[in-house]
């Protein structure tokens, strides 16, 4: 019969370490408890656990640190890094610094048991990498914004992909900031130091697309005076990003193939050929496959571009990132024109929430920018969004969204204080968190986990809360 398998937790919070340490051990694992990162280090010198799940903020030593101590002392023992501070250059640097895997809180406890399920089990049978030096750690800026679960992903992935040199492509509609992830993407990768060269293919003319990529030598056509070098070889060594490759003509796609399968092309009117080393991120928010079954894009071509694919969530699947994005934009726009920068009220912001936003973040950020030279005040109203929010919040029944209700609740709490001696929220809290939970479990069909990412929450909340407001669902 073998022996549970020890695993450590580290955190200056008194409630995640019991939350975690209960759950592991009806996972029938043996958890042990520091509150500390230098605790943990005097352990580990005389002895190894199978795993260990760390924050990244504490006193001291942080989690990155003890990262980077366990990964010197004994490679074999798994780190999971937690951190409420969820962005792309923290899991960037915990996968960099090799991390096993990265969990934003709040954290739902049955996906964290799994995570250290994997963990261990992966040390156990000797599947991890051993023996590969991490990647020294870059200099890291936020360049993209995301607390969402869906951006949490792509974040995880540009930090699994920080070592690698592999074709990636992009996927997701208009406006959901494909290029930035690109840029990320290249940034968070050896070739960091070398070009990163974009191209629209959509927007380049179809008779000088071959040009603009290949390049061309003197006289091959009219108007060609000298030689010309093409994106390829303004790339070389580093990252071509091409985006909307799904618009790319027929011709053209035979050539692109040889380059990725061969590294070698001929410039327009070229007798010899040129070799690079490019690595090539491509997007479109075009569906691929059905372009291959239509006839419109080659199936080999796709095969070779599809090695990783990243889908990118629209904004309408990530609302909870809508506040902290229109704020960066509005700062932004503000530093560009030398203003102070605009504040949008409770009502406009809702509207911001409740917009369906078809263009996606590009047009978030269009609609911050000229909300910051229209508007009159400082404080932005709902009345100076441009007529679409508007019209977005008028409801079909004659209710209205946003400010309405706000101005309903309002007046419900004024007439409840003259007529009733109990707090107004020991009566409010617990209706208003029954009515959210119901409209969760509707959006998901049920499925409490979804429902509680849903929310906000963690499932375990969730289940307390439907068991405290003695809901029957």
């Amino acid at each position: 019969m073998t022996m549970p398998e020890e695993v450590w937790i580290v955190d200056d919070d008194h409630a995640i370490r019991w939350v975690l340490e209960k759950a592991l051990s009806q996972a029938e694992f043996v958890p042990r408890c520091f509150d500390s990162a230098d605790k943990v280090l005097l352990r580990l010198k005389r002895e190894t656990p199978a795993a260990i799940i760390t924050d990244i903020r504490m006193p001291g030593m942080d989690g990155l640190q003890l990262l980077e101590v366990v990964q010197a002392l004994n490679k074999g023992v798994p780190v999971i890094i937690m951190t409420a501070y969820a962005d792309l250059d923290r899991a960037v640097a915990a996968f960099q610094g090799g991390a096993f895997e990265y969990l934003p809180k709040p954290f739902d406890v049955d996906e964290a048991v799994t995570i250290v399920r994997r963990a261990v089990s992966s040390a156990l049978e000797g599947r991890r990498e051993r023996g590969v030096a991490p990647l020294p750690e870059l200099p890291l800026t936020s360049e993209i914004i995301g607390s969402a679960p869906a951006m949490q992903e792509v974040f995880r992935a540009i930090g699994r992909l920080s070592k690698s040199h592999m074709t990636v492509l992009l996927t997701g509609e208009s406006g959901t900031g494909k290029e930035l992830v690109a840029r990320a993407l290249h940034r968070h990768s050896p070739r960091a130091n070398r070009p990163f060269i974009a191209l629209n293919t959509a927007a380049i003319p179809r008779d000088l697309l071959e040009s603009e990529l290949f390049g061309h030598e003197r006289g091959s056509f009219t108007g060609a005076t000298g030689q010309r070098t093409g994106r390829f070889e303004q790339a070389n060594g580093g990252t071509l990003f091409l985006d909307e490759i799904g618009d790319m003509p027929a011709e053209l796609q035979t050539r692109l193939l040889r380059v990725l399968a061969e590294g070698d092309f001929y410039r327009v009117g070229g007798h010899q050929p040129v070799h690079v080393d490019v690595r090539v991120i491509a997007a479109t928010h075009q569906d691929l496959e059905r372009r291959v079954e239509a006839g419109g894009f080659r199936e080999d071509l796709f095969h070779r571009l599809n090695v990783i694919r990243l889908q990118l969530p629209p904004l309408r699947d990530r609302k909870e990132d809508i506040p902290e994005l229109a704020t960066f934009f509005l700062r932004t726009t503000a530093q560009e024109i030398d203003i102070e920068p605009k504040r949008l009220s409770p009502s406009a912001l809702d509207a911001f929430r409740t917009f369906p936003w078809p263009g996606n973040v590009r047009q978030l950020e269009n609609v911050c920018r000229r909300v910051s030279i229209m508007a009159p005040a400082q404080l932005i109203e709902r009345a100076d969004l441009p007529r679409e929010f508007l019209e977005n919040n008028q409801m079909p029944d004659g209710d209205r969204s946003g400010e309405d209700w706000e101005l309903a609740l309002r007046r419900w709490a004024e007439q409840y204080s003259t007529a009733s001696t109990v707090p107004i929220l020991e009566d409010a809290l617990p209706k208003f968190e029954r009515a959210m939970i119901l409209v969760a479990l509707a959006k998901t069909h049920g499925r409490r986990h979804d429902a509680a990412r849903l929310l906000g929450w963690g499932r375990n909340t969730l289940t307390r809360k439907i068991k405290e407001l003695g809901m029957d669902v």
